[in-house]
Protein backbone atom coordinates (compact mmCIF):
# COMPACT_ATOMS: atom_id res chain seq x y z
CA UNK A 1 0.00 0.00 0.00
CA UNK A 2 1.01 3.47 -0.93
CA UNK A 3 1.59 5.95 1.73
CA UNK A 4 1.44 9.59 1.18
CA UNK A 5 2.67 12.72 3.43
CA UNK A 6 0.17 16.00 2.65
CA UNK A 7 1.37 19.47 4.55
CA UNK A 8 -1.83 21.40 4.59
CA UNK A 9 -5.29 20.88 5.34
CA UNK A 10 -7.58 23.33 2.77
CA UNK A 11 -9.84 22.42 0.17
CA UNK A 12 -7.06 21.31 -2.15
CA UNK A 13 -5.18 19.11 0.43
CA UNK A 14 -8.37 17.81 1.66
CA UNK A 15 -9.66 16.47 -1.86
CA UNK A 16 -6.55 15.18 -2.73
CA UNK A 17 -6.48 12.93 0.05
CA UNK A 18 -9.67 11.82 -0.16
CA UNK A 19 -8.76 10.40 -3.79
CA UNK A 20 -5.72 8.88 -2.66
CA UNK A 21 -7.70 7.18 0.48
CA UNK A 22 -10.59 6.19 -1.84
CA UNK A 23 -7.62 4.32 -4.13
CA UNK A 24 -6.76 2.80 -1.12
CA UNK A 25 -3.73 4.65 -0.76
CA UNK A 26 -2.34 5.82 3.23
CA UNK A 27 -2.53 9.27 3.96
CA UNK A 28 -1.10 10.96 6.37
CA UNK A 29 -2.27 14.86 6.94
CA UNK A 30 -0.18 17.44 8.43
CA UNK A 31 -1.12 21.15 9.99
CA UNK A 32 -1.12 22.93 13.19
CA UNK A 33 -5.11 22.09 13.96
CA UNK A 34 -4.69 18.82 12.87
CA UNK A 35 -7.76 18.84 10.72
CA UNK A 36 -8.77 17.35 7.45
CA UNK A 37 -11.76 14.65 6.21
CA UNK A 38 -12.87 11.92 7.75
CA UNK A 39 -11.73 8.51 6.34
CA UNK A 40 -10.51 5.18 7.59
CA UNK A 41 -6.94 5.70 5.51
CA UNK A 42 -6.13 9.40 6.36
CA UNK A 43 -4.21 10.25 9.34
CA UNK A 44 -4.57 13.65 10.83
CA UNK A 45 -1.23 14.90 12.41
CA UNK A 46 -1.35 18.55 14.75
CA UNK A 47 2.24 19.51 13.40
CA UNK A 48 4.30 22.87 12.41
CA UNK A 49 5.86 22.17 9.46
CA UNK A 50 8.51 24.60 9.69
CA UNK A 51 9.80 21.93 12.61
CA UNK A 52 11.98 19.87 10.41
CA UNK A 53 12.90 17.24 12.96
CA UNK A 54 9.14 16.68 13.66
CA UNK A 55 7.65 16.72 9.80
CA UNK A 56 11.22 14.27 8.70
CA UNK A 57 10.21 12.07 11.40
CA UNK A 58 6.10 12.19 10.41
CA UNK A 59 7.49 12.12 6.39
CA UNK A 60 9.78 8.65 7.16
CA UNK A 61 8.82 6.15 5.07
CA UNK A 62 6.90 7.71 2.55
CA UNK A 63 6.56 7.75 -1.39
CA UNK A 64 5.24 10.87 -1.96
CA UNK A 65 5.43 14.30 0.07
CA UNK A 66 2.81 16.84 -1.11
CA UNK A 67 2.22 20.54 0.19
CA UNK A 68 -0.22 22.37 -0.32
CA UNK A 69 0.31 24.92 2.92
CA UNK A 70 1.39 28.67 2.51
CA UNK A 71 1.76 31.43 5.09
CA UNK A 72 -0.65 34.25 5.63
CA UNK A 73 -0.62 35.93 2.47
CA UNK A 74 0.67 39.42 3.50
CA UNK A 75 4.13 37.35 4.96
CA UNK A 76 4.93 35.33 1.77
CA UNK A 77 8.30 37.32 1.56
CA UNK A 78 9.36 36.59 4.78
CA UNK A 79 7.86 33.37 5.93
CA UNK A 80 7.61 31.61 2.47
CA UNK A 81 11.51 30.53 2.97
CA UNK A 82 10.95 29.37 6.57
CA UNK A 83 8.51 26.89 5.41
CA UNK A 84 10.26 25.59 2.12
CA UNK A 85 13.26 25.34 3.39
CA UNK A 86 11.92 23.01 5.94
CA UNK A 87 10.14 20.69 3.63
CA UNK A 88 12.93 20.78 0.99
CA UNK A 89 15.13 19.76 4.12
CA UNK A 90 12.62 16.75 5.40
CA UNK A 91 12.54 15.64 1.55
CA UNK A 92 16.49 15.39 1.58
CA UNK A 93 16.63 13.33 4.46
CA UNK A 94 13.60 11.12 3.76
CA UNK A 95 14.35 10.36 -0.02
CA UNK A 96 10.63 11.00 -0.47
CA UNK A 97 9.41 12.30 -4.30
CA UNK A 98 8.39 15.90 -3.80
CA UNK A 99 5.15 17.38 -4.91
CA UNK A 100 4.76 21.12 -4.96
CA UNK A 101 1.32 23.01 -5.20
CA UNK A 102 1.80 26.64 -6.61
CA UNK A 103 0.02 28.92 -8.47
CA UNK A 104 0.82 31.40 -11.34
CA UNK A 105 2.09 34.80 -9.72
CA UNK A 106 5.67 33.81 -10.56
CA UNK A 107 5.23 34.66 -14.21
CA UNK A 108 4.52 37.85 -13.81
CA UNK A 109 2.30 39.83 -16.13
CA UNK A 110 2.28 38.16 -19.49
CA UNK A 111 0.70 38.90 -23.10
CA UNK A 112 -0.44 35.16 -24.40
CA UNK A 113 -1.54 32.22 -22.67
CA UNK A 114 0.50 30.96 -20.06
CA UNK A 115 2.78 27.60 -20.74
CA UNK A 116 4.44 26.22 -17.31
CA UNK A 117 8.14 26.93 -19.51
CA UNK A 118 7.87 30.30 -19.36
CA UNK A 119 10.33 32.49 -17.74
CA UNK A 120 9.36 32.73 -13.48
CA UNK A 121 10.02 36.95 -14.37
CA UNK A 122 7.78 38.69 -11.31
CA UNK A 123 8.89 41.27 -9.45
CA UNK A 124 6.66 42.11 -7.16
CA UNK A 125 7.71 40.78 -3.90
CA UNK A 126 5.05 37.50 -3.63
CA UNK A 127 5.19 37.16 -6.89
CA UNK A 128 9.19 36.42 -6.31
CA UNK A 129 8.61 34.68 -3.36
CA UNK A 130 6.59 31.57 -5.25
CA UNK A 131 9.12 31.72 -7.89
CA UNK A 132 12.30 31.26 -5.68
CA UNK A 133 9.92 28.55 -3.61
CA UNK A 134 10.23 26.77 -7.25
CA UNK A 135 13.79 27.97 -8.42
CA UNK A 136 15.23 26.50 -4.80
CA UNK A 137 13.67 23.41 -4.80
CA UNK A 138 14.42 22.50 -8.58
CA UNK A 139 18.07 23.08 -8.61
CA UNK A 140 18.13 20.84 -5.00
CA UNK A 141 18.96 17.72 -6.65
CA UNK A 142 15.32 16.31 -4.95
CA UNK A 143 12.87 14.72 -6.94
CA UNK A 144 10.46 17.48 -7.06
CA UNK A 145 7.85 18.69 -9.58
CA UNK A 146 5.02 22.09 -9.22
CA UNK A 147 1.47 21.84 -10.37
CA UNK A 148 0.42 25.30 -10.73
CA UNK A 149 -2.97 26.42 -10.59
CA UNK A 150 -5.36 29.78 -11.11
CA UNK A 151 -7.66 31.34 -8.88
CA UNK A 152 -9.26 29.03 -7.08
CA UNK A 153 -13.27 28.19 -7.20
CA UNK A 154 -15.51 24.81 -6.32
CA UNK A 155 -16.22 23.78 -2.99
CA UNK A 156 -14.50 24.80 -0.55
CA UNK A 157 -12.02 27.48 -2.31
CA UNK A 158 -10.62 30.48 -0.51
CA UNK A 159 -10.50 33.15 -3.36
CA UNK A 160 -11.72 36.61 -4.73
CA UNK A 161 -14.68 34.96 -6.18
CA UNK A 162 -15.74 32.97 -3.83
CA UNK A 163 -15.47 35.91 -0.73
CA UNK A 164 -16.46 39.04 -2.66
CA UNK A 165 -18.98 37.72 -5.95
CA UNK A 166 -20.27 34.28 -4.64
CA UNK A 167 -22.81 34.95 -1.98
CA UNK A 168 -23.33 38.98 -3.01
CA UNK A 169 -24.84 37.31 -6.53
CA UNK A 170 -26.83 34.46 -4.42
CA UNK A 171 -28.07 37.51 -2.23
CA UNK A 172 -28.61 39.78 -5.18
CA UNK A 173 -26.28 41.97 -3.72
CA UNK A 174 -23.84 44.01 -5.20
CA UNK A 175 -20.40 42.68 -5.35
CA UNK A 176 -17.65 45.08 -5.78
CA UNK A 177 -14.87 43.13 -7.30
CA UNK A 178 -10.98 44.46 -7.29
CA UNK A 179 -10.66 42.95 -10.96
CA UNK A 180 -11.48 43.65 -14.09
CA UNK A 181 -15.02 42.82 -14.76
CA UNK A 182 -14.96 41.73 -18.71
CA UNK A 183 -11.26 40.70 -18.90
CA UNK A 184 -10.75 36.75 -19.49
CA UNK A 185 -9.23 35.23 -16.31
CA UNK A 186 -8.05 31.43 -16.21
CA UNK A 187 -9.75 29.41 -12.74
CA UNK A 188 -8.78 26.61 -10.79
CA UNK A 189 -11.62 24.16 -9.76
CA UNK A 190 -10.32 22.23 -6.32
CA UNK A 191 -11.16 19.40 -7.37
CA UNK A 192 -9.24 19.26 -10.74
CA UNK A 193 -6.48 20.74 -9.07
CA UNK A 194 -6.38 17.94 -6.80
CA UNK A 195 -6.53 15.15 -9.47
CA UNK A 196 -3.64 17.12 -11.43
CA UNK A 197 -1.98 16.29 -7.73
CA UNK A 198 -2.73 12.50 -7.37
CA UNK A 199 -1.69 11.92 -11.12
CA UNK A 200 1.78 13.86 -10.96
CA UNK A 201 2.00 11.50 -8.06
CA UNK A 202 1.47 8.22 -10.47
CA UNK A 203 3.72 9.48 -13.11
CA UNK A 204 7.74 9.50 -13.25
CA UNK A 205 8.07 11.81 -16.27
CA UNK A 206 6.44 14.63 -14.40
CA UNK A 207 9.83 15.56 -12.14
CA UNK A 208 12.12 18.40 -12.49
CA UNK A 209 9.71 20.62 -14.13
CA UNK A 210 6.44 22.44 -13.29
CA UNK A 211 2.69 21.57 -14.78
CA UNK A 212 0.00 23.99 -15.05
CA UNK A 213 -4.24 22.01 -13.39
CA UNK A 214 -6.60 22.55 -15.58
CA UNK A 215 -8.39 25.70 -15.69
CA UNK A 216 -11.49 27.23 -17.43
CA UNK A 217 -11.35 30.66 -18.68
CA UNK A 218 -14.09 33.46 -19.04
CA UNK A 219 -14.88 36.99 -17.22
CA UNK A 220 -15.83 37.67 -13.56
CA UNK A 221 -19.40 39.09 -15.29
CA UNK A 222 -19.69 35.78 -17.08
CA UNK A 223 -18.85 33.68 -13.81
CA UNK A 224 -21.61 35.49 -12.36
CA UNK A 225 -23.53 35.33 -14.83
CA UNK A 226 -23.34 31.34 -14.52
CA UNK A 227 -23.75 31.40 -10.95
CA UNK A 228 -27.70 33.17 -11.18
CA UNK A 229 -28.44 31.42 -14.06
CA UNK A 230 -27.59 27.94 -12.11
CA UNK A 231 -29.72 29.49 -8.99
CA UNK A 232 -32.11 31.47 -10.26
CA UNK A 233 -30.74 34.14 -8.61
CA UNK A 234 -31.36 38.27 -10.15
CA UNK A 235 -28.94 39.16 -12.82
CA UNK A 236 -25.49 39.93 -10.85
CA UNK A 237 -24.97 43.52 -10.05
CA UNK A 238 -21.01 43.85 -10.09
CA UNK A 239 -18.61 47.16 -9.76
CA UNK A 240 -14.72 46.88 -10.24
CA UNK A 241 -13.16 48.88 -6.72
CA UNK A 242 -11.81 52.01 -6.96
CA UNK A 243 -8.37 52.42 -5.94
CA UNK A 244 -10.31 54.23 -2.65
CA UNK A 245 -12.17 51.28 -1.83
CA UNK A 246 -8.81 49.20 -2.08
CA UNK A 247 -7.03 52.02 0.31
CA UNK A 248 -10.34 52.04 2.85
CA UNK A 249 -10.04 47.90 2.78
CA UNK A 250 -6.49 48.17 3.46
CA UNK A 251 -6.86 49.47 7.07
CA UNK A 252 -9.64 46.36 7.97
CA UNK A 253 -6.99 43.73 7.48
CA UNK A 254 -3.52 43.25 5.64
CA UNK A 255 -4.94 40.61 3.03
CA UNK A 256 -6.69 43.42 1.04
CA UNK A 257 -3.76 45.45 0.50
CA UNK A 258 -1.18 42.72 -0.96
CA UNK A 259 -3.76 42.16 -4.17
CA UNK A 260 -2.51 45.51 -6.01
CA UNK A 261 0.29 43.36 -7.05
CA UNK A 262 -1.41 40.06 -8.61
CA UNK A 263 -4.73 41.89 -9.47
CA UNK A 264 -4.45 45.02 -10.82
CA UNK A 265 -3.65 44.42 -14.51
CA UNK A 266 -5.56 47.16 -16.66
CA UNK A 267 -6.59 45.34 -19.92
CA UNK A 268 -4.45 42.28 -19.95
CA UNK A 269 -6.69 39.13 -19.84
CA UNK A 270 -4.78 36.02 -17.78
CA UNK A 271 -5.21 32.92 -19.50
CA UNK A 272 -3.37 29.61 -18.77
CA UNK A 273 -2.19 26.61 -21.35
CA UNK A 274 -2.24 23.53 -19.64
CA UNK A 275 -2.90 21.08 -22.65
CA UNK A 276 0.37 19.37 -21.54
CA UNK A 277 -1.21 18.43 -18.43
CA UNK A 278 -4.21 16.85 -20.27
CA UNK A 279 -1.85 14.69 -22.67
CA UNK A 280 0.19 13.28 -20.23
CA UNK A 281 -1.61 13.36 -17.16
CA UNK A 282 -5.37 12.85 -18.49
CA UNK A 283 -7.27 15.78 -16.63
CA UNK A 284 -8.79 17.83 -18.04
CA UNK A 285 -11.12 21.15 -16.66
CA UNK A 286 -14.02 20.35 -15.63
CA UNK A 287 -17.34 21.78 -17.19
CA UNK A 288 -17.72 25.11 -14.96
CA UNK A 289 -21.28 24.78 -14.67
CA UNK A 290 -20.28 21.46 -13.06
CA UNK A 291 -18.52 23.02 -10.81
CA UNK A 292 -20.82 25.80 -9.76
CA UNK A 293 -23.57 22.81 -8.97
CA UNK A 294 -21.08 21.07 -6.13
CA UNK A 295 -20.46 24.50 -4.41
CA UNK A 296 -24.18 25.21 -4.52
Amino acid sequence: MKFHVIVGRGATASKTALLLAEDGERVRMISRTGGGPVHPLVDKVAADATDTDRLSELAEGADTLFTTAAPPYHTWPEQFPILSASLLTAVRRTGVSYIMLGNHYGYGPVDEPIRPDFPLAATGPKGRARARVWEEAAASGVKVTEVRAGQFYGAGAFSIFTLMVWRQVLEGRLALVPQELDVPHSYSAIGDTARTLVAASRHEQVYGRAWHAPTSTLSVRELAGRLAELTGAPKPRLEEMTERDMTLLEHTAPFWGELHEVLITPGRPFVVDYSETEKLLGVAATPVDDVLREMI
